[in-house]
């Protein structure tokens, strides 16, 4: 690159995900992968030593050993040497870090993927290890409790009840309907109460999954997609970290991202919303201004699949695809990560004018 480009001028050009399901036993996080990165590469033509810069995101905790990510690295292929970054956290947020090296100029294409297999073990169980570990871990509140202490704020502060959670869900799973790669499809009954107030349908279904998306700058973007997806903004932000100090019916780091991103500067016409429990996209629609008229999760979001460590990658790439296929002109992708969306990021993508 002899110079770097300016914000706006990167794009996602592919994506792709695996169907994903309840258990892949038979399949190591290598083997789950790679159809994966065959798929984002062929749809460009390219091959993994045409990518400038590789980018992914994982957690050590789902695979039960340290440096698992070095294994995915076999799926990749890095011999030759290759420029690899990994980030323990979702894919969303190694698609950021590689979005900030192509802005250096360092490189004019980036692969960026993500995966999880949730299925070997406790989800909510593993999830506590975010928590602030002297005055809320040693407590054990897993993941599906502080999403009910959420749910109910909302409730006791008029926001929403259980009939409109139930919704949201409904809503969701409807939608993904036509999603190939979904979990769950269609309506699902909301169940018991697992914590009051939520029910089995107001949770995301665990199971394991990946995504992979290609970035590309300028020309060469042009170049690999009849009509990518420029990402105009891209920010995110955090909560404090002490639960008690926080107002869990609303999200300042949700509506500051999306400022930052320019969210706010004219309408979209489709937000794909990392909402794991129907609750948080009461909370999230209202940080994001997201109106009646505002396709939300047309893909069915995470409560149709919600494979860790992906999940917000594949928000960004949902919306991306809606934007390569037509149906959709002006995106927000939302990514979230810790309890309670205490971590939120907001990009914004458009297609050039049709």
């Amino acid at each position: 690159m002899t110079s770097a480009p300016r914000e706006g001028e990167i794009a996602v050009v592919a994506f792709a995900q695996t169907g994903h399901r309840r258990t892949s036993e038979e399949l190591s996080e290598v083997e789950m992968l790679m159809p994966v990165l065959h798929e984002v590469l062929d749809s460009t033509g390219l091959k993994t030593a045409d990518i400038g810069f590789t980018c992914s995101g994982s957690s050590d905790y789902l695979a039960g050993r340290a440096f698992s990510f070095t294994l995915a690295l076999d799926g990749v292929g890095a011999w030759p040497p290759i420029s690899e970054s990994h980030v323990e956290m979702d894919g969303a947020w190694a698609l950021y870090e590689a979005w900030t090296k192509l802005l250096t100029g360092d490189a004019d294409t980036a692969l960026v993927y993500s995966y999880g297999k949730s299925s070997p073990g406790s989800v909510r169980d593993v999830l506590t290890r975010q928590l602030d570990p002297y005055y809320v871990a040693p407590l054990w509140p897993d993941s599906v409790a502080l999403a009910a202490l959420q749910a109910q704020a909302l409730i006791d502060a008029g926001d929403t009840d259980e009939p409109a959670l139930a919704a949201v869900a409904s809503r969701n799973r409807e939608a993904a309907t036509t999603n190939p790669h979904a979990q769950l499809r269609g309506p699902v009954p909301q169940g018991d109460h697992i914590v009051q107030p939520l029910r089995t349908g107001d949770c995301p279904p665990i199971g394991d999954g990946a995504a992979a998306v290609i970035l590309a700058v300028g020309d060469r973007a042009r170049d690999l997609c009849p009509r990518p997806a420029w990402i105009r903004g891209i920010d995110h932000r955090i909560e404090a970290h002490g639960l008690g100090v926080r107002d869990l019916t609303d999200s300042p780091s949700t509506r500051l991202a999306a400022e930052r991103a320019g969210a706010f500067e004219r309408p979209v016409d489709t937000a794909e919303l990392h909402a794991p429990f129907s609750s948080q996209e009461i909370v999230l629609r209202k940080a994001l201004r997201l109106g009646e008229d505002v396709d939300v999760n047309p893909s069915g979001g995470a409560l149709a699949a919600n494979p860790i460590m992906a999940a917000g990658l594949i928000r960004i790439g949902e919306a991306a695809a809606r934007i390569h296929r037509g149906a959709s002109d002006r995106a927000l992708a939302h990514a979230t990560s810790g309890p309670c969306l205490q971590q939120n990021l907001v990009a914004v993508l458009e297609g050039e004018p049709r």
